[in-house]
């Protein structure tokens, strides 16, 4: 495989992520068409170390590095969401709006954003709190808890307040958290798999978002069910155990281009 057909896959993800970044279209073009130009001049230097991928991202990164630009904005024809979200992004340090990106939209580990950026994971894990704490001070919403586990259920409301929003309810079965979402109308949905009459988390978080398209995290002991294939596998995904941190950097960003609260 040549270096271009190596490079081409990336590039509709690498555009998004770069208008994402700059806050418009046209400077994000113009950052990925300079990294091209770049790479063609000398493609002896472009190394797919550890992959093509990655090796793309932290070569894009020298060059914003190098010149910040952001109007905040966005041209006119673009979604008024993402623009809304610009808004938002804008108000993120530069590098602490990178890691977040890059984690949250791009779906890098922190290691992998640790590289690409060219520092370590203790920095990318304080720049990203950081984000996440700065997009926290202005989403607020209402959040519906699925667990079964009366210690889990505890530990994530304490989470939920402590980042601000308020807790909608915690159900433990299928019914109860289709019948809680319907009562309150939460603005997101933390949701564990097996619930306490057997019956299935996955299943109330669908026939929930049937009737509403909220955001949802699954936290659970069993996350092969959740990507075996069978069904659509969902944006956020995290392990039992988890880490506090984990769990507030995805509530912030499943929020992120939420459109009531992007706004």
């Amino acid at each position: 495989m040549t270096l271009g057909e190596e490079i081409r896959g990336h590039l509709p993800v690498l555009r998004r992520y770069a208008r994402a970044l700059t806050g418009s279209q046209q400077h994000g073009d113009n950052f990925v068409h300079t990294l091209l130009e770049v790479i063609v001049a000398a493609p002896e230097e472009f190394e797919p170390i550890p992959d093509a991928r990655t090796a793309l991202y932290r070569a894009f990164h020298r060059i914003w590095e190098t010149v910040f630009l952001s109007d905040g904005e966005g041209s006119d024809d673009e979604d008024p969401l993402i623009r809304a979200a610009n808004r938002r992004l804008a108000r993120i340090t530069p590098l602490a709006r990178q890691i977040l990106l890059l984690t949250a939209l791009e779906g890098f580990s922190t290691e992998e954003a640790a590289m690409i950026t060219g520092t370590d994971t203790e920095t990318v894990e304080a720049l990203l709190t950081e984000a996440v704490d700065d997009l926290d001070r202005e989403s607020r919403t209402s959040v519906l808890i699925i667990e079964d586990e009366p210690l889990i259920a505890m530990e994530l409301e304490q989470i939920v307040r402590d980042l601000g929003h308020e807790v909608a309810g915690i159900a433990t079965t299928h019914d109860d958290a289709v019948a809680a979402f319907e009562d309150t109308d939460a603005g997101l949905i933390l949701a564990d798999v097996q619930l306490a009459d057997g019956s299935s988390g996955i299943d109330a978080v669908q026939d929930i978002l049937a009737r509403a398209p909220v955001p949802a995290i699954f936290i659970t002991a069993f996350p092969e069910r959740l990507l075996s294939g069978n069904r659509v596998e969902p944006t956020f995904l995290i392990s039992k155990p988890f880490r506090e941190n984990t769990v507030r950097a995805a509530i912030s960003q499943s929020l992120l281009f939420t459109p009531e609260l992007a706004a």
